[in-house]
């Protein structure tokens, strides 16, 4: 009998040696890339020490997020407008994992593609999320019932995952999330199953967006309740990763990411038949004719754009236009709207000796490069005009005609983001026509 009880405890104390280093052997792992992963290309976002890499939206040093225990987690002091933290650097296509946990009840989220700029105030305005929340015991409320999309796992107020392949772990437990965003296509998974799937930027994704804020507040999130009609959520390209603090404890680690490449497209920009695809801004007229694009001042004889309701990049854009009466116009690149007051760039469109195909920086800088005098005789008024722009990285250069013009780099410019669109000049008596509006992504 003594045999068999020291067996016994040999064995059970074994077993209790062998669970601790496991369990040891786990938390070592935390927070790093095994040699595959780097061989791979994988980065860590996270390193399990300090907050490096990470900072409050805005820039600002007032945020609740600490490391502890070899996590990254805030306590629950964050607000929708403070609290969330985003990574210093920017992606574009992407693979994302991580690890995370909630207290009961909690609400928390992932976003990406999140713009930082004066324009915005939170993340929520630009970067679309992937939803962390307690199904089962948010909020505290038994009146309450979550709609689908804004259940675990979805995409918040757009796409509701797929209930019957979610796998979830109860408060306190660890669950591991994977976003892909591959050049418009995205994936949501949850503890090694797809839980949800879309394409960005398709009609049905714009349909399910609603239509774009006439008015351009940039604040208003929600036009009506469950209703994404914030003006340039959801658009941007490539941007930050950010985590949300929302009022409850949640705790990530073992943050990676692994960049996907670029799959550049080409793009006709208007079809001849109608605006299609095109905002208008304004009161100014903007209108189809035997095919071609035709903008003219109205009776209000303001500033008018048409932008596209797509950010665009890296790109090349050709174009023809002929101008009618003084044809004061442009060609704005990476540019966002409030009403009709533009933040952005414009290459030049104007009447003879005022510098067509230069860089204009709207509501900033001014003038950033004018074309030479000797190039002003390249514009032919009255007749169709080839432009062709090519905006890559901080580098702009245009052409008209065949010809060069300018041939810029900027910073800022580099950091930009946002729509193609073009303009209308204020003062009336204005006329431009347009066609063949082509791009091509670099």
């Amino acid at each position: 009998m003594k045999t068999k009880i020291l067996k016994s405890t040999i064995f059970l104390l074994g077993i209790g040696v062998f669970l601790l280093l496991g369990s040891c052997q786990n938390q070592d792992s935390d927070n790093k890339l095994s040699t595959s992963e780097r061989e791979e290309g994988w980065e860590l976002l996270f390193d399990g020490e300090t907050l490096n890499g990470w900072h409050a939206y805005g820039d600002t040093s007032d945020h609740p997020w600490r490391v502890e225990d070899g996590t990254l987690t805030t306590p629950g002091e964050g607000t929708e407008s403070k609290g969330d933290i985003i990574t210093d650097d920017q992606y574009e296509n992407f693979i994302l994992t991580c690890d995370w946990k909630i207290s009961k009840g909690a609400n928390s989220g992932i976003f990406y593609n999140v713009v930082e700029s004066p324009m915005y105030e939170t993340v929520l305005e630009t970067g679309p999320e992937y939803q962390i929340i307690d199904d089962i015991y948010f909020p505290e409320m038994e009146d309450y019932e979550l709609k689908d999309w804004q259940k675990l796992g979805a995409h918040y107020a757009m796409h509701a995952p797929d209930e019957d392949k979610k796998i979830v772990k109860e408060p306190g437990k660890w669950n591991s999330s994977k976003i892909v965003f591959d050049n418009g296509h995205v994936e949501y998974w949850l503890n090694g199953e797809k839980i949800n799937e879309w394409e960005a930027w398709t009609d049905e994704w714009f349909a399910r967006k609603g239509k774009p804020d006439e008015k351009g507040t940039l604040q208003a999130i929600f036009a009506g309740y469950g209703d994404y009609r914030t003006t340039d959520w959801g658009l941007a390209r490539s941007g930050h990763i950010g985590l949300q603090d929302h009022g409850y404890q949640v705790s990530f680690k073992n943050i990676k990411l692994k960049e996907l490449p670029r799959k550049p497209e080409e793009e006709v920009l208007f079809n001849g038949k109608d605006l299609t695809g095109w905002n208008v801004h304004g009161t100014e007229k903007w209108y189809v004719e035997d095919g071609l694009l035709v903008c003219e001042s109205g009776p209000d004889e303001e500033y008018g754009y048409l932008s596209t309701r797509k950010f665009y990049n890296d790109f090349e854009l050709e174009l023809e236009f002929l101008q009618e009466s003084d044809g004061n116009s442009g060609v704005f690149f990476r540019s966002v709207f409030e009403g009709t007051k533009v933040h952005g760039w414009q290459v030049e469109v104007a009447p003879p000796g005022h510098d067509t195909g230069g860089i204009y920086e709207s509501y900033g800088r001014g003038w950033l490069e004018k074309i030479p005098e000797s190039r002003e005789d390249i514009l032919n008024m009255g007749e169709w005009n080839k432009m062709k722009i090519r905006v890559e990285g901080d580098r702009v250069t245009t052409w008209l005609n065949g010809q060069q013009m300018v041939d810029l780099e900027d910073e800022k410019i580099g950091e930009g983001q946002g729509r193609i669109a073009l303009q209308i000049h204020s003062g009336g008596g204005i006329k431009v026509k347009w066609r063949d509006l082509k791009s091509k992504e670099l």
